[in-house]
């Protein structure tokens, strides 16, 4: 027995928002990690550049948390024309953070 249309996209939603929190959580998480870092290196007066290579991982993955963001917000928006298609309605559920058109630009 196959799911209805209406499960599916509840289900859907479900998952978008889920993936799209998690992405903000990690954000928030990296930056806090970010600011913990460069803390503890002035409070224990450190030099300069101790543990520079980590800050540098760090802000490169934070770089592609922020990529993954933008991907992500093309699915949201490549799934709202799937939605548009099956069900003949282009509006997002009720408090969907990115219920708004959005363009997005490449990060390059």
């Amino acid at each position: 027995m196959g799911m209805s249309h209406d499960v599916a996209q509840m289900r859907i939603v479900r998952e978008l928002r889920a993936a799209e929190d998690a992405l903000d959580i990690a954000l928030l998480r990296q930056s806090s990690l970010l600011a913990a870092m460069i803390e503890a290196r002035r409070q224990t007066q450190s030099d300069p550049f101790v543990g520079q290579e980590a800050l540098l991982r760090l802000t490169r993955s934070h770089q592609t948390l922020v990529n993954a963001g933008n991907d992500l917000a093309r699915v949201h928006e490549n799934l709202r024309k799937v939605q548009d298609d099956v069900l003949g309605d282009d509006r997002c559920p009720p408090g969907d953070p990115y219920g708004h058109h959005v363009e997005l630009q490449s990060a390059s």
